[in-house]
């Protein structure tokens, strides 16, 4: 019998989080060991951010419900539903959702999220 040429994720991996943030990365590293690309389902909270970060991977995200901003390369972009950004590897980004309603969208990295290559920037408090 030949191997299969489809995946059907049914269990996608849900990424622990501190933030209220949900992660379902339904393709990549975490949960099916793929390196050339990741797909993940995101909601974002209202009042959520992060941290700065120049991630060694592209990133498209595509809105479907609410609203993002996006902070790259010193740009401010918000997007709504609908919607959709690439932000090339080597970008300083910043994401979050300042608003009062949650965001929902879609994340696709080339390749692959990777904690290791997302290159998080440490939060300096404010005094």
């Amino acid at each position: 019998m030949s191997e299969k040429k489809y995946f059907r994720q049914q269990a996608p991996f849900r990424v622990p989080t501190t933030d209220g943030k949900l992660i379902e990365e339904h393709i990549g590293l975490a949960s099916t060991k793929t390196a050339a690309y990741s797909v993940a389902h995101m909601v974002a909270p209202p009042h959520w951010s992060e941290p700065h970060q120049t991630p060694e991977f592209d990133e498209i995200t595509i809105i479907v419900r609410g609203r993002k901003r996006f902070e790259v390369d010193g740009d401010v972009i918000e997007l709504t539903a609908g919607e959709s950004l690439l932000i090339k590897a080597g970008a300083r980004t910043r994401y979050s959702n300042p608003f009062e309603e949650e965001c929902e969208y879609w994340s696709i990295c080339v390749p692959a999220f990777s904690p290791a290559t997302v290159n998080r920037e440490e939060e300096t408090p404010s005094y």
